[in-house]
Formats: C-alpha cells, sequence, structure tokens
C-alpha cells in the first residue's frame, strides 16, 4: 500500500469521466466491511452513474483525486421518500475512500463540504446511515454533531444498514 501525501489531494465535483473509477472505488470498499449484499448502497442502480445521479437540484457529489486517480468520494442528495414536503432533509451519500487515503483528514473536508452545500441549498437537517463495523465513520458523524437516532428516514432502500444518524441545521 503506498501512503499519499496530504498535500496532493484534490477534492472536486464529479464529472462523467469519474462513474467507472468511483463505481470501482464504491465496490472496493464497501465488502471491506460486509457492505455486499441486497440492502447496501453497492446494488443501488446509480453506482455505475454516479454524475447522472447527482446532476440535479439539491445534489452535489465531490470525487477525492490524486494525479488523476480517484480514490473516494461522498455526495449529499434529497432525502428519497421522506415524505413531508415542508421539511427539506437531505442525505450524506456514498461516503468511502480506498485505504491509502483513511485516516488523513479527509473524510471531515469531505463533511464539511457536503454540508457547506446542504445548508446553501436551504436543507433543514442532514440524514446518514451506516452499519455495524464502520466505526471511523460513525466517530466522525458523532464529531459533527449528528445524533443517534434509533430508526431510518426516508426509504433509501438500504435495508441492511443498522445504524442511523440525524443532524439538525
Amino acid at each position: 500500500m503506498t501512503m499519499i501525501d496530504h498535500n496532493q489531494i484534490n477534492i472536486r465535483e464529479i464529472k462523467k469521466r469519474d462513474n467507472k473509477e468511483i463505481a470501482d472505488v464504491i465496490r472496493e470498499v464497501m465488502p471491506e466491511f460486509g457492505a455486499d449484499g441486497p440492502g447496501f448502497a453497492i446494488t443501488d442502480p446509480e453506482v455505475d452513474n454516479m454524475f447522472e445521479a447527482y446532476d440535479s437540484d439539491g445534489c452535489i457529489y465531490y470525487i477525492v483525486e490524486r494525479d488523476g486517480k480517484v480514490y473516494g468520494g461522498a455526495g449529499i442528495a434529497p432525502l428519497n421518500g421522506h415524505g413531508s414536503e415542508d421539511q427539506k432533509i437531505c442525505e450524506l451519500q456514498k461516503m468511502y475512500f480506498k485505504k491509502e487515503i483513511r485516516g488523513l483528514g479527509i473524510g471531515q473536508k469531505l463533511m464539511d463540504l457536503c454540508l457547506d452545500f446542504a445548508r446553501f441549498y436551504g436543507h433543514e437537517g442532514c440524514y446518514i446511515e451506516t452499519l455495524t463495523g464502520m466505526d471511523h465513520a460513525k466517530k466522525l458523524y458523532l464529531k459533527n454533531h449528528f445524533e443517534k437516532i434509533n430508526a431510518p428516514l426516508g426509504n433509501t432502500g438500504h435495508f441492511s444498514c443498522d445504524s442511523f444518524y440525524f443532524l439538525k441545521f
């Protein structure tokens, strides 16, 4: 495993050319945490077309790259199936990183970018779901004032996730 200098990392909005590489990252990382079956984001239809999936109002997806190679990403989109039109809730989605860039503070940088976008867009809160074993992610959520909630929100299709968090803006 090659370690990457934090100063060589670039974070930018997704482009169409990134679709295959970010799909490969998602398919590499999720099985590390046992999240490779039904009910996890790895089976979402948009995994192969992330640019198109986030190319609409209220959505953004950031890519983490070095020397033109994709190492991870994270995005914001309106929470699917939330129901209440008067409450604008978004979801932090598909935040995954290859091993080479974990522990460099990039998760916090992406979290800041995503939450800034959500607030700017007028969302009133942000939801995230994860699973047992993603302990570093859970610590990041709590550090950023997300509160653990007892049940899922919306209709994400991720019925295999078992940990849910919410941040009210």
